[in-house]
């Protein structure tokens, strides 16, 4: 089991220059949680990508059910004061202090391609490549 932050989950999903190595590390390990903040910040990326007119209406519809089904069952609230106290003790985001947060309570790492939540976190964070050459089979 891993923790996925959003970019993760979107590399996944939409194509990008991660999305074979992310491919591979749903390969190596398909167990993947977030807090639920994820479904607001995939539909950010959605927006986006909408209004570059990269990709549909419908489109962005199906993205965000494929999502919501890959998460399924894999959800979880944080609490906030575990969220501010990393905050409190970091440079990151409460944003990206809600993952950092998960991964603290489930005792497993957070993949992510963040530099700044890698550098913050090296105990719990961990890249898709450092991901795949520790934990692949």
């Amino acid at each position: 089991m891993i923790v996925a932050d959003t970019n993760i989950i979107s590399y996944f999903l939409l194509p990008t220059s991660f999305s074979e190595s992310v491919d591979k590390l749903y390969k190596s390990d398909s167990h993947w949680t977030a807090p639920m903040l994820w479904r607001s910040e995939f539909r950010n990326i959605l927006a986006l990508y909408l209004r570059k007119d990269l990709i549909s209406f419908e489109k962005a519809i199906q993205l965000q059910d494929s999502a919501e089904l890959l998460m399924q069952d894999n959800e979880y609230n944080v609490t906030s004061t575990q969220v501010l106290s990393l905050v409190r003790k970091s440079n990151c985001s409460a944003y990206d202090c809600e993952f950092i947060s998960m991964a603290q309570y489930l005792n497993t790492k957070l993949v992510t391609q963040d530099k700044k939540i890698l550098k913050e976190f090296p105990s719990i964070a961990i890249s898709v490549a450092q991901y795949l050459t520790v934990f692949e089979d």
